[in-house]
């Protein structure tokens, strides 16, 4: 059972939110946007992932495998009690208990017990998962009960067409009745527990409408009442992802999760980038003796880059990456990048620097760590074809002390997009915590970058100014980014709706 649990929890951790939807197949799920799923944890019952993509799918019935089929497996794990297998997809087993009136009181007394099984009510199977990652993530989680219209007459979900149910019409009006009956008891026995259970639909029981989901989820996203921030916030992995797939799709799930809107990425060309004294160095890491051993595992191929854009455009959060050299910018490009990033620590390479501002013709994210005026110089009279630069405040040092993060240079470089609008004040926090980056917000910085690891690791580079993405450390840096530029608002002069005269004149005729 710890390794049943084990395999749910490594799914469960791709995300940093305490939000998990449970999809049924009602067509109240018709009017909840798909992008209210993203970075959440979503359990779908039977062939509901034909409504949206699920993580896990849970089902007894050997009716349910038709639907997976023609959905196109859509959830990224299994449980079930058949034999059902799916190429590339984790698939766990479990017993199914079929409800009896003799079993039917004890079906809340397994609710609340460690062991698991698929439960005729299949929803309790699924709020049984959610108590586990509650238990898990040492937190209260919030479950939203989507597609739950317990009205036999309303069908289906548009997105189900074709019912593989064999169901009789009077069979099917029993069941989702009974189902009612289990919902109401669920809530009663969750009260005062880590689960906090909202039913979204139009019922006296119901917490919210479909679209208050919608509003709450995507209102938030946006920002308070509905606020469109200008500032985008990077999370820079670096190679905290250890060339890992597993571990880079739990990164980007998780900084995606936590407010994100940019994920960034690393390449270089590791025989042309390092000298073969620096290679052949030792290094002691899980891929080998050698410094070269532990470079190129933390490489991404062409097929993990693919990944990337896959899981980027699913989550609704964009791409880049620091493009260290020419062979790496070569590669790139099969990927057509809206934005490439050229790092502070190859701003003396001026010939591959050249190269990139003569034939790349869109966004430019330009590091200025260790470099001076004169270097600003070069790079304004250098770049002159791409689209937009993002001129990046950076100190090189890890970390940076704050009499050094020099805040007052993302005002400069606002001065300078006021002459030449290509040009974006931006900032990359080498420092503690938010107050600089928050600061840099009110200097005019349209985008901040902060690095992020998954846990420590003892043998990989020190990154001690990287947030945890384990931890609620990045949401809360990312809120209260968002908060400073709230707070900055706009400097256009205005009377604003919450101000009014204590003292009102009144003019003479």
């Amino acid at each position: 059972m710890d390794a049943f649990w084990s395999r749910i929890a490594d799914i469960a951790s791709t995300y940093a939110t305490d939000t998990i939807f449970i999809l049924g197949k009602g067509p109240s799920a018709d009017a909840v946007k798909k992008e209210v799923y993203q970075g959440s944890l979503v359990i779908a019952l039977n062939d509901a992932e034909r409504i949206a993509p699920a993580d896990i799918s849970i089902f007894h019935a050997d009716w349910v495998k038709q639907g997976l089929a023609a959905s196109g497996y859509r959830s990224r794990m299994y449980i079930t009690s058949t034999d059902f297998s799916a190429p590339g997809r984790d698939v766990l087993h479990a017993p199914h208990l079929a409800l009896s009136q003799e079993s039917s009181d004890l079906v809340m007394q397994r609710f609340l017990a460690e062991d698991f099984a698929i439960e005729d009510i299949l929803f309790l199977s699924a709020l049984k998962i959610a108590r586990i990652v509650a238990q898990q993530r040492g937190r209260p989680q919030t479950v939203y009960m989507v597609g739950f219209d317990f009205t036999p007459s309303a069908g289906y979900s548009a997105s189900i067409g074709t019912d593989f149910a064999p169901h009789l019409s009077d069979e099917r009006e029993a069941k989702i009745s009974l189902q009612e009956f289990y919902f109401l008891n669920t809530l009663y026995f969750l009260q005062n527990t880590d689960l906090s259970v909202k039913h979204v639909g139009t019922r006296a029981f119901s917490a919210l409408s479909p679209d208050g989901l919608n509003r709450l989820v995507l209102g938030a996203a946006a920002g308070k009442d509905g606020v469109r921030y200008q500032t985008q916030i990077v999370a820079e992995l670096t190679t905290n992802h250890f060339g890992d797939r597993v571990r880079l799709e739990k990164m980007i799930r998780a900084a995606a999760a936590a407010g994100a809107d940019v994920i960034k990425l690393q390449k270089r060309d590791v025989p042309s980038f390092y000298t073969k004294e620096q290679l052949t160095s030792p290094y002691r890491s899980p891929f080998g003796s050698t410094f070269a051993d532990y470079r190129y595992a933390l490489e991404l191929s062409s097929e993990d880059f693919a990944f990337v854009d896959r899981l980027c455009t699913e989550l609704g959060v964009e791409w880049f990456a620091s493009i260290l050299d020419k062979p790496s910018f070569e590669f790139m490009l099969q990927f057509s990048p809206r934005i490439v990033k050229l790092p502070s620590t190859i701003s003396e390479h001026t010939d591959y620097l050249d190269f990139v501002a003569g034939s790349y013709r869109k966004a430019v994210v330009l590091s200025t760590g260790m470099t001076d005026q004169s270097y600003e110089r070069w790079v304004l009279a250098t770049f002159t074809r791409c689209e937009k630069l993002y001129m990046m405040q950076a100190n090189s040092a890890y970390p940076t002390p704050l009499t050094d993060c020099n805040v007052g240079v993302v005002r400069h470089y606002q001065a300078l997009s006021f002459k030449d609008p290509r040009i974006v004040p931006a900032y990359s926090s080498h420092d503690f915590g938010w107050k600089a980056s928050a600061m840099a917000i009110a200097a005019g910085a349209r985008m901040i970058e902060k690095h992020v690891k998954l846990g420590n690791t003892e043998w990989a580079h020190f990154d001690a100014v990287a947030v945890d993405l384990t931890t609620p450390k990045f949401k809360e840096f990312v809120d209260a980014l968002r908060e400073a530029e709230l707070i900055v608002g706009s400097e256009e002069k205005q009377v604003n709706a919450s101000e009014h005269h204590k003292y009102r004149r009144t003019y003479a005729a």
